[in-house]
């Protein structure tokens, strides 16, 4: 399965082909991982995660091995694109196990594994003490895994590199510094003005989940998902995982209320799944299939979901299909549909903010994260500072966890340094709205019901390119600029103030 690009370099050639049982390790953990959020019975988290551990380490290990042949590639002169881009992802993945030993892994592996089935208690009862014990150890081990990586300046440096790659927290600052009094300024006016809503009557109303079920389902039709190469399930918390290049897979939920939050939730993740799916097949089975970084990956979601999702244009494309099958949408017009998908509130819980106020989000947990890295918050004390913290924000406090610090899987799983990876996808995707014309492109295709323009300006410009390129060089290459958030701003000033 050597690709043809890699052929010609002798130490490229055996980089690809020994690459192959690593690809073999992250398929088998990416079945896991699936099986653990859709399957798994919750007893089974403590043999899950020893299981999960143990591949882990052999992944470790058999990328340890690739150290030389690497070496060797890099002293290579001549190599394309595309070869540069195996040895710098494999250069990250290989300071990342050479400085964290396997052990460790093994116990952030396991930690991990129970602690999310923990938090699904903890959040379902609204009881942080019931999670408090594992998020204490989980802390304690990113801790410990950040000095082991090194930094420069602040330990959640090394943190965020490994979600996005080079980003730091003087990057992160300076985006937050220039988004959050951006997006409160439009969101003061917006309040202000009353044209967009707080609340919406369909926000309350009923729907029968097979219903829901068939509008999804619909849904993955007019998105041109592939149902051969393509999965949807139920699980607590949305999500996408790649099994494999042509086999992944998406989750939504159903609450019963409120459609858009499962409607959305699958034009979120489909986004994703288009990326993962979009790679150019040259690039399948080697260290650069997949996404340039999480942020890159996030932009994808969020333009879909926000920039094409609850535009006005999709609100009267997708009104007939909506009608037909949940009754309470008949009585209102395709203009009433789309406030409701655009109502704007200071929401307490992030996956149903809406995208003004999106951000504001992730600001409050970028902030509680800094102070958690920097020592100046403790577990026990994450309760308090989550809702201090939020009302600095918002102007009103949670009054129970599971609106508060029990609301995100993410800390449960490890991933902690994850959330600002959103923001930096909102930002990508103001400049993708900015790139095609200020939105003209997004409205027309939207217009006319053909979403295959927006997916193959897509595929062309970032999907086909996998991780050859660090998402900083994809960025100048495909915008002539990196993580500006002046689009976004212009991209909500436009939608919201115009």
């Amino acid at each position: 399965m050597s690709a043809a690009w890699g052929k010609k370099n002798p130490a490229i050639r055996e980089i690809l082909r020994d690459y192959q049982r690593i690809w073999a390790m992250e398929h088998s953990l990416a079945v896991l991982g699936w099986d653990t959020e859709t399957g798994m019975p919750e007893a089974g988290a403590t043999a899950r995660g020893m299981a999960s551990g143990q591949v882990q380490m052999m992944l470790q290990k058999a990328v340890l091995g690739l150290l030389e042949p690497v070496k060797k590639a890099e002293r290579s002169e001549g190599l394309n694109d595309h070869e540069k881009g195996v040895v710098r992802v494999l250069k990250r993945s290989l300071d990342y196990f050479t400085k964290i030993p396997p052990e460790l892994v093994d116990r952030m592996e396991r930690t991990t594994t129970e602690a999310t089935v923990v938090w699904r208690k903890a959040r379902k009862n609204s009881d942080f003490k019931l999670f408090a014990p594992h998020l204490a150890k989980i802390l304690d081990l990113k801790l410990e895994e950040a000095e082991r990586l090194g930094y420069e300046k602040h330990p959640y440096d090394a943190l965020l590199n490994l979600y996005d790659e080079g980003m730091t927290v003087r990057d992160a600052d300076s985006v937050f510094s220039r988004l959050v009094p951006g997006v409160k300024g439009i969101l003061d006016k917006v309040t202000r003005e009353g044209v967009y809503p707080s609340k919406h009557a369909l926000e309350s109303a009923r729907y029968d989940v097979a219903a829901m079920t068939r509008v999804n389902e619909e849904m993955l039709r007019l998105l041109s998902m592939p149902r051969d190469r393509f999965r949807m399930a139920v699980s607590t918390h949305p999500f996408t995982t790649t099994i494999g290049p042509d086999d992944v897979r998406i989750t939504t939920r159903y609450e019963g209320s409120d459609f858009k939050a499962s409607l959305f939730a699958v034009i979120h993740e489909c986004g994703h799944a288009m990326y993962e799916l979009g790679t150019d097949e040259k690039l399948h089975y080697t260290p650069i299939d997949g996404g340039a970084s999480l942020g890159i990956h996030e932009s994808q979601s969020r333009f879909w979901e926000n920039a094409v999702g609850r535009s006005r244009g999709f609100s009267k494309l997708a009104y007939p299909l909506l009608q037909k099958n949940l009754p309470s949408v008949s009585s209102y017009d395709d203009e009433q549909l789309y406030l409701y998908f655009n109502t704007v509130r200071r929401s307490m819980i992030r996956v149903e903010a809406d995208e003004l106020t999106y951000n504001l989000h992730i600001a409050v947990r970028y902030e509680i994260e800094k102070k958690m890295l920097e020592g100046k918050a403790s577990a026990s004390e994450l309760p308090e500072l989550w809702k201090d913290t939020f009302e600095g924000y918002f102007g009103k406090r949670p009054s129970k966890d599971s609106d508060g610090v029990l609301q995100d899987v993410h800390w449960g799983g490890g991933s902690i340094g994850y959330f600002p990876t959103y923001s930096l996808g909102n930002i990508v995707m103001g400049m993708i709205w900015h790139k095609m014309d200020d939105g003209r492109l997004i409205d027309d295709s939207v217009r006319k019901g053909d979403l295959t323009v927006l997916r193959r300006w897509l595929g062309t410009n970032i999907h086909r390119w996998g991780a050859t390129y660090s998402p900083k060089e994809l960025q100048m290459r495909t915008f002539g600029e990196v993580y500006n958030p002046e689009r976004l701003l212009d991209y909500l000033a436009h939608k919201y103030l115009s």
